[in-house]
């Protein structure tokens, strides 16, 4: 009897041991995969990277394959362009949104728009360009630019930022929704009760309390934002070179890997031209995503967000 329950219990220990390094080894391969994946875009893009230095790449405006100039300028210049006018026209709507949403909303209506924010974040992309061809386009091209007294085709950077800003919406207002949600009513009760309103609760006590996973709801929507390829390929004019306004059209680092890998192969160097750009991106993206989770974890944050 008792060594029958010895074997099981070595058995189950056994299994529970297995287990725990099966799950080991999945979390390390998941970590390796991001490794594995910048380390191939890095050795693949030396062609480019390593006859010239980073800085010069990066900065050099002059975009011509076929004579072995690869300035990527026009293209970050492009993507910052798109990327900010998507974050100012989206943020404060989000914001807003999930304020009140969160705070003033009623139970059933709060219910009824949560399903609608979900199928915004589950529409594909390229649906949202044919949206911004179809609506956006012809919008900033008949009179959004002619009210400005500008003259535009439509596809620009400021149809791009509004396909775009669309796009980022769903998941900004979740996330700050679910940080509002975290922040205890015994603030809001103990801010009321000391006299204030309701906004000025809102405003002094609960968006203070969660602003640090406010910023990192922004922060994750820029850095979706910034490597979104086919909805702001079709509406933002894809011409390579540094815009001047929100009207010209511009050419991000998506819409350059996505419109040109696979067809330029026989230009030299081209390949690793384009292997570079999304080197870029995955630092760029990397970076955003690290900083979100500082802002959230860090020391001086995180005993302010918990308390």
């Amino acid at each position: 009897m008792l060594s029958s329950f010895v074997t099981i219990y070595a058995r189950r220990l056994f299994v529970d041991r297995a287990a725990k390094r099966v799950l080991e080894l999945v979390v390390v391969c998941s970590g390796l995969i991001l490794l594995i994946i910048a380390g191939t875009l890095y050795f693949r893009s030396l062609p480019v990277h390593g006859q010239a230095h980073w800085g010069s790449l990066l900065m050099s405006r002059e975009w011509h394959p076929s004579r072995g100039q690869f300035g990527f300028l026009p293209f970050i210049a492009g993507t910052l362009w798109v990327t900010g006018v998507a974050m100012v026209l989206a943020v404060p709507v989000c914001l807003l949104m999930a304020i009140y949403l969160v705070e003033y909303a009623p139970r059933f209506l709060r219910e009824g728009i949560n399903p609608l924010i979900d199928i915004l974040a589950g529409i594909p992309s390229v649906v949202y360009g044919m949206w911004g061809v179809l609506v956006i386009v012809p919008f900033v091209k008949n009179y959004l630019a002619p009210w400005f007294g500008v003259s535009s085709s439509g596809y620009s950077i400021i149809a791009g930022g509004m396909v775009l800003a669309v796009m980022v919406v769903p998941g900004i207002i979740h996330i700050t929704m679910e940080v509002l949600k975290s922040v205890p009513q015994e603030l809001r009760d103990a801010s009321l009760a000391l006299g204030a309103t309701k906004w000025q609760t809102i405003k002094n006590v609960v968006t203070r309390r969660a602003m640090p996973g406010m910023v990192a709801a922004i922060v994750l929507g820029l850095s979706r934002a910034f490597g979104e390829t086919i909805a702001v390929l079709m509406v933002v004019g894809n011409v390579a070179r540094v815009p001047g306004s929100i009207f010209d059209p511009a050419y991000p680092l998506p819409a350059l890997i996505a419109n040109n890998y696979g067809e330029m192969l026989s230009i030299p160097m081209y390949d690793a031209a384009l292997l570079f750009a999304a080197l870029i991106l995955l630092l760029v993206v990397l970076y955003f995503n690290v900083v979100s989770r500082l802002i959230l974890s860090g020391t001086k944050w995180s005993s302010y967000y918990y308390g």
